[in-house]
C-alpha cells in the first residue's frame, strides 16, 4: 500500500501527479495533481487499478474536500494525435503542477520521466502503488477520465464506451469497423490505422 513517505522526506508542500487514459485509442488523456494534506489524509486511498469503480467514485470528494490543493487537465485525442502521447502526458503533467500555483516546492511523478517545471521533481516508478500523494491523483485522473467517456457513451452510444472507456475492448474495435472512427478516436493509433485501412470497414 502507498505511504506518505516520500512526502515527509521533503521540507514544503509536495503535490502528486499522475494520469489516466494513455493506453487507449479513444478518448482523453486525463493528468491528475493533488497535495494532500498530512492531517487529513481520507482512509482508502491505493492505486486507482486496485480499486474498483465504485470504490474511486466513492473516495474522489473525500480527496478533493480533505486536499490542501488539487487539479485535473484534460488532454483532447486531437492534441494527443498531434502531440504523440509521451508529448502529450509530459504537457499534461506541467499543466496539472501549474495549475496548483506556488503551492508545492516539489512534485512526485508517476513513472520514469518528469516533465520540465519550474520547481525540483522527482520520478517514482510505479509511484502510485507507493506514494499517496501519487495514488489520490491517480484516482482524481481515473475518475475524471471515467466520466468523461460515460458522458461520450451519450454522444456515441454505437461504440460502447461506457462499458469499455475507450480502450480496445472487441466490441470496441467491432464498432470502430463498422461505423468508423468517431471525433474523440485517436488516429494517429495503430489499432485505429489498422481498422481504418481494412477491407472490413462500412462506407460512410
Amino acid at each position: 500500500m502507498p505511504d506518505f513517505s516520500y512526502e515527509s522526506n521533503i521540507d514544503g508542500l509536495v503535490c502528486g501527479v499522475d494520469e489516466a487514459g494513455r493506453g487507449p485509442c479513444a478518448g482523453p488523456l486525463c493528468v491528475a495533481a493533488v497535495i494532500l494534506d498530512p492531517a487529513h489524509i481520507p482512509a482508502g486511498i491505493a492505486d486507482s487499478k486496485k480499486l474498483t469503480e465504485k470504490l474511486r467514485f466513492e473516495i474522489e470528494p473525500e480527496i478533493k474536500a480533505a486536499a490542501i490543493a488539487w487539479s485535473v487537465i484534460e488532454i483532447s485525442a486531437a492534441e494527443i494525435d498531434a502531440l504523440n502521447i509521451l508529448k502529450a502526458t509530459l504537457m499534461g503533467m506541467a499543466q496539472a503542477v501549474e495549475a496548483l500555483g506556488d503551492l508545492p516546492v516539489h512534485a512526485l511523478i508517476d513513472g520514469n520521466r518528469c516533465p520540465p517545471l519550474s520547481i525540483p521533481a522527482t520520478a517514482v516508478v510505479k509511484g502510485d502503488d507507493k506514494c499517496l500523494s501519487i495514488a489520490a491523483a491517480s484516482i482524481l485522473a481515473k475518475t475524471a477520465r471515467d466520466r468523461i467517456m460515460i458522458g461520450m457513451d451519450g454522444l456515441y452510444p454505437e461504440y460502447g464506451f461506457k462499458g469499455h472507456k475507450g480502450y480496445q475492448a472487441k466490441s470496441h474495435i467491432e464498432a470502430l469497423r463498422v461505423h468508423g472512427p468517431s471525433p474523440i478516436h485517436r488516429l494517429s493509433w495503430a489499432t485505429v490505422k489498422a481498422v481504418l485501412n481494412g477491407p472490413e470497414i462500412a462506407a460512410q
